[in-house]
């Protein structure tokens, strides 16, 4: 009898028929939050197909689109006034281990100022994503991974879209395409690639375009994805993830696990700032405090299980307060190492005030890795010269960033030798290729990602608070049709936050076994007690408006 009634409350929400007596208020509209379409076509395209697909479920939906940088504040900032919005975790090397990703995402810990903006928060999932922190046993790891994505698939905190095949160009005239790095997961936009990079003949500058803006260069901010690109270069990190997604040592000298909760790390020796004054353990040790101390909230919970550090003459010993078998790469493959001398008058500042080191600009910033700040020139470009004394030198003199929000105008400049590389395409990867046949002088390449493109729910607010709710908006926007309308094919459809780039830790049976349809997802709403009139949906029972929605 049950499934009958449910059965039967299905084709009424189908066929939008009169009001059941126990229905709520009507759901308010919606709003989704997306980046223009001239600089990520993809994106926005996304975002109407989707829009459209849940209009189809009785909702009211606005699609707002905005600025990267007033997006991000607006999402990151001000958590409980949003209701939906598109967003993109880029393919660091670092979360070539799932725990960034399993962790700090979804825990409730980073809920109120870190990555958890979306506020989801499940005891459940909690335990998991801790459980898997802790444990060295590689197979049992692997388990717990794979029971987070499934806990994340029964909840959708996320409604997965798809991991991009991202797609690269560059002038293979200027560049030697034998010293390209194409990094597993990443693609050949990487820093392994431009710290090696070889030019073919008299022109020495690498010119790259990105479509978003940059908002900082911090090493205590974690920023957007083109951010990234630079604070890489500019200040080191003990150890990096190679191109084969392992870690390895970089400013370390070497490390060696002593026990499951003690690591020494050797520091290598002759570096120096980009000031001129040498790197010591002593910086390496406050680099690290910064971060438990919670001056750099955002990368907080990379540092929360050091119990204490020391020093002894080269070697630092990292002493956990239990085993961690991701903290190598999640944190001190992730962590910038800064320098004591500059940083520390600059946070005792800081901690008389409000804002945190995440908002504090250096007028020079001060790193110690393969390319020194040279200039920035806001909403215009970022220029950067080779660290000559560097240990891994650069083969190329400057690393240049130019800021160019169209995708047609990137392809253009790269076409007619203004920019020599091409660090996004946002645009369709067809006219890339194409380009690339006619021309003759371009090399393309595609990856599978590891970072993926989403929707996130704020789950502060009503509906968006309901897992069934969350879960009919996400069954009812078949992934394919974003793959092949919006990605042009240049993508994977996705269900999990691990990609399949990371073959060992994806769980592809959440992917394979998660159903799309219209009338699924209709009937997850009726299941739940959502009710149609006149075609708009209203919340189940008695529920008011007012008391669930901020």
């Amino acid at each position: 009898m049950k499934s009958i009634f449910r059965s039967a409350l299905t084709s009424l929400m189908l066929a939008a028929v009169a009001l059941p007596a126990w229905a709520g208020d009507p759901i308010r509209k919606i709003t989704l939050l997306t980046r223009p379409q001239a600089g990520q076509q993809a994106e926005f395209q996304s975002v109407q197909l989707i829009a459209q697909e849940w209009r189809k479920l009785g909702l009211d939906v606005e699609v707002k689109a905005m600025p990267y940088e007033q997006l991000s504040d607006e999402v990151w900032y001000k958590r409980d006034q949003w209701d939906s919005t598109a967003w993109q975790m880029v393919g660091r090397p670092e979360r070539s281990d799932p725990d960034e990703l399993v962790f700090n995402l979804f825990h409730s810990s980073t809920a109120e100022n870190g990555y958890n903006f979306a506020g989801y928060l499940s005891k459940d999932y909690d335990a998991t994503a801790e459980a898997q922190r802790g444990e060295i046993d590689q197979d049992k790891r692997k388990s717990l991974v794979f029971k987070a994505q499934e806990i994340l698939s029964k909840d959708q905190p996320y409604m997965m879209l798809v991991h991009p095949k991202s797609t690269f160009a560059f002038d293979k005239t200027v560049f030697k395409p034998e010293s390209v790095v194409n990094q597993s997961g990443i693609g050949i936009r990487n820093t392994w690639t431009f710290m090696n990079i070889e030019p073919a003949g008299a022109k020495k500058d690498l010119i790259i375009s990105s479509s978003d803006n940059i908002r900082a260069i911090n090493p205590l901010y974690i920023s957007g994805g083109v951010d990234s690109w630079v604070t890489e270069l500019i200040w080191d990190r003990l150890l990096r993830v190679g191109p084969d997604g392992l870690p390895k040592p970089w400013a370390a000298e070497s490390f060696e696990w002593k026990d499951g909760t003690t690591i020494d790390v050797k520091l290598k020796s002759g570096m120096k700032w980009h000031d001129g004054e040498p790197v010591t353990p002593e910086d390496v040790k406050f680099s690290f405090e910064a971060a438990v101390g919670g001056e750099a909230p955002m990368y907080k919970p990379f540092a929360t299980n050091i119990d204490s550090i020391s020093i002894n003459g080269d070697v630092i010993t990292f002493k956990l307060k239990k085993p961690a078998a991701s903290f190598v790469t999640s944190s001190l493959a992730k962590i910038n190492l800064i320098p004591k001398h500059i940083w520390e008058p600059i946070l005792k500042d800081l901690a008389t005030k409000p804002e945190t080191a995440e908002s504090y600009q250096e007028k020079t910033p001060i790193g110690s890795g393969p390319f020194k700040f040279s200039a920035w020139a806001k909403n215009e470009s970022v220029t950067l010269v080779a660290n000559k004394d560097h240990f891994n030198a650069p083969k190329i003199d400057r690393w240049i960033l130019r800021i160019v929000p169209n995708a047609e105008a990137s392809l253009g400049m790269l076409r007619s030798g203004e920019t020599n590389f091409m660090g996004e395409f946002t645009g369709d990867p067809q006219i890339l290729q194409k380009a690339a046949e006619q021309d003759g002088d371009l090399e393309v390449v595609s990856t599978v990602d590891m970072g993926f493109r989403y929707i996130a729910f704020n789950e502060r607010r009503a509906p968006f608070n309901d897992p069934a709710f969350r879960r009919a908006l996400s069954e009812v926007v078949d992934r394919q049709l974003i793959v092949k309308a919006a990605y042009r094919g240049f993508a994977v459809a996705s269900n999990s936050i691990v990609s399949p780039a990371l073959e060992y830790w994806h769980d592809k049976a959440v992917v394979d076994g998660f159903k799309t349809g219209r009338e699924l997802a209709a009937k997850t709403l009726a299941d739940a007690g959502y009710t149609l009139e006149g075609g708009k949906l209203h919340y189940p029972g008695d529920t008011k408006e007012s008391l669930t929605a901020k």
